[in-house]
């Protein structure tokens, strides 16, 4: 079952191209930080600004590059009910284990015209997540709605980002104990869970994988005090990304960690540069040797004895970004676990 940390996969470019070798080595990172599967292409991966080529050609990477070691979940989201059909027959055919669909946004569709849209999709063959997120849809499909497309077979889940933790219950009465409930909000995800959910897609698990994997797995395993700990790790860093565009700031982390560049595509611009402040957040002193990084682009709190980065970030150790809050920028704390 599709289940846990799914990082929300950001899309690196390279002077203006999708870097394909940098793509390859996220997806290894992550398998490697214990990241339960990968959603390529939605929101975080820059879809809208991908043309179909590069769309297309991201996910096949993606699903070649994890080589069945985790489930992919292909996003497949368009306000056109004809092109939504074709991605996600292309996530089928690349080998995709589902497509991630949005809500159809700025058409404002009924009720009716959401259940058309997604039945059109899920005959498709290949199963069906469905994206609720009305905050960019400007449409909310509800809880009925929902029972009714869960009655396809091929419509198995929602990544619900309403925000609202009521609805994990409600559509747990309306879609059935089995259908797959994520959370599409970062802050929210462990009372989410606690709600009946069973995993979240995640913008802040682009660069603290290790962290977010191992939260879900508490609250998969009934730990709800392990994961509240992780919580209280993370929710700096929650807080933090998403001051600005959630996959501005997931870019300008990796590319602290030296995984990818912080290059994003217009109408998106990279993270504004005014003066920063920060709360000051404790964790436990990193074990390896590091060193104080003095960067133009990162202010740290130096009244924190822990405010250092690694000397040389590697992929293959289990790193945990951590941050506090800031006006317009992210200072990241990178530590050994």
């Amino acid at each position: 079952m599709i289940s846990g940390s799914l990082p929300a996969l950001v899309t690196p470019f390279s002077n203006g191209k999708v870097d394909i070798a940098a793509l390859k080595k996220l997806v290894d990172w992550h398998i490697d930080q214990g990241s339960y599967g990968l959603v390529p292409v939605g929101t975080t991966g820059e879809s809208p600004t991908l043309t179909h080529e590069e769309h297309d050609g991201v996910v096949a990477t993606v699903i070649a590059q994890a080589a069945g070691r985790i489930p992919i979940i292909a996003g497949a989201g368009s306000n056109n009910t004809a092109e939504t059909v074709r991605l996600v027959k292309a996530a089928k055919k690349a080998g995709a284990t589902a497509a991630l669909v949005v809500t159809p946004y700025y058409n404002k569709p009924t009720q009716a015209g959401l259940v058309t849209h997604f039945l059109a999709a899920a005959d498709c063959g290949l199963d069906i997540i469905i994206y609720n997120i009305p905050g960019r849809s400007v449409v909310d499909m509800t809880a009925e709605t929902m029972g009714e497309l869960a009655e396809h077979r091929h419509i198995i889940g929602v990544k619900d980002a309403t925000g609202d933790l009521a609805r994990v219950p409600q559509q747990r009465l309306s879609c059935g104990k089995d259908f797959i409930q994520l959370s599409g909000e970062d802050a929210t995800a462990l009372g989410f869970n606690a709600h009946g959910g069973v995993g979240c897609i995640s913008v802040t698990a682009n660069m603290a994988p290790a962290l977010c994997s191992q939260m879900q797995k508490a609250t998969l395993e009934g730990d709800y005090s392990g994961a509240l700990s992780i919580t209280d790790q993370l929710m700096p860093l929650h807080l933090a990304t998403f001051l600005e565009p959630g996959l501005v700031s997931a870019k300008y982390g990796l590319s602290k960690l030296g995984l990818c560049s912080e290059e994003v595509r217009l109408p998106l611009v990279g993270l504004s540069k005014r003066p920063i402040m920060f709360s000051n957040v404790d964790f436990p002193e990193p074990e390896l040797p590091t060193i104080r990084t003095n960067s133009p682009r990162l202010i740290l709190n130096e009244t924190s004895s822990n405010a250092f980065t690694s000397a040389s970030p590697s992929p293959n150790i289990r790193d945990t970004f951590c941050s506090s809050k800031t006006i317009s920028d992210i200072s990241h704390r990178l530590h050994w676990l």
